[in-house]
């Protein structure tokens, strides 16, 4: 049946344009619907024998039109579960707001809305008051340098791109691409980097300029992003695997347990409400930032390393904020 879907939004498409009393033209027809005449012919013609549509083209006005305007096109057999998971996409597409792709997004989102009938096409009630969707917060991404990354995604083009990373000048690389991510508002590239000689991974909003070159490549068929990311926690990952067992408070415990926070985590509930949370990753990087941000209801069991680590941060924090 999936195949008879982009006719179906054709024919709601003309006969939406045959309703505005405009007399479009299958040339008409096809340029705004970015498709063949040929195939707005076949369309009309199944509006008209197939339909039973009173379509009617006139030749002064060099379009088409219905001779009975009460008629109506069969129902789309859509549920209301349909059209309400239809309006929550809408509400999810805000999430994408500000970046470069969302006029994309919104351009292909619209296209589905005029695809349904009249009668359906507006908001269930009053239920665009039920859902809020706050955005992540989001890094400022130049257009073309989006628009560069992307064409080299699709075309396995190498990119050269002026690259900022934090701490050190800017410097130019040439990357393979690879796979485009995005993660807690922000948007990444990951490829072989030939300054490297090895596989990175790249913030867009990092990079100040993006050229397509001439060289193309092909993804080698040993990447496979799914397993190289299979041990993250967050977008950066390692070489080698480490298991980590993090305390939780009781107060913190409820949270901990309502979410999935990694693939491979195991809980061990305490007698006095309180968890451990043991998780095999391979890069401590973002880990550490996020149990940090528990403050004193989470504490680093194992592994040594990282125990170092968040106590050598707590007391510098301490000599950020010395007693008055």
């Amino acid at each position: 049946m999936a195949k008879y879907k982009p006719q179906h939004a054709r024919l709601l498409f003309i006969d939406r344009k045959i309703r505005e009393k405009r007399f479009p033209n299958r040339n008409t027809l096809a340029e705004e619907w970015e498709t063949s005449s040929k195939t707005i012919q076949r369309d009309l013609d199944y509006l008209r024998y197939e339909l039973d549509a009173p379509l009617e083209y006139s030749a002064k006005e060099r379009g088409y039109f219905y001779t009975e305007e009460q008629y109506q096109l069969p129902a789309i057999n859509i549920r209301e579960s349909d059209l309400f998971a239809i309006y929550l996409a809408d509400k999810l597409l805000g999430q994408y707001e500000g970046t470069p792709i969302y006029d994309s997004l919104r351009s292909v989102f619209s296209k589905i809305e005029d695809s349904l009938p009249e009668k359906v096409a507006t908001r269930p009630g009053n239920d665009q008051s039920l859902f809020t969707v706050f955005p992540p917060f989001s890094t400022i991404i130049l257009p073309e340098v989006f628009a560069a990354v992307l064409d080299c995604l699709r075309t396995s083009t190498r990119l050269e791109i002026e690259y900022r990373s934090p701490g050190n000048a800017p410097e130019w690389r040439q990357v393979d691409p690879f796979h485009g991510v995005r993660f807690e508002g922000d948007w990444y590239v990951v490829g072989y980097c030939h300054l490297r000689s090895a596989i990175r991974t790249f913030s867009l909003a990092r990079i100040a300029t993006a050229r397509k070159q001439q060289e193309r490549f092909v993804v080698p068929g040993d990447f496979d992003f799914r397993k190289l990311s299979a041990s993250q926690f967050g977008i950066h990952w390692g070489e080698d695997d480490v298991e980590v067992k993090i305390w939780f408070a009781r107060p913190a415990a409820a949270y901990i347990r309502e979410r999935i926070w990694h693939p491979s985590q195991t809980i061990a509930d305490n007698a006095d409400g309180s968890l451990v949370l043991s998780l095999t990753v391979n890069h401590l990087l973002e880990l550490q930032r996020w149990i940090l941000s528990w403050g004193a209801m989470a504490q680093v069991l194992e592994p040594p390393s990282l125990v170092d680590e968040i106590r050598n941060t707590v007391q510098s924090l301490a000599k950020r904020y010395p007693r008055p």
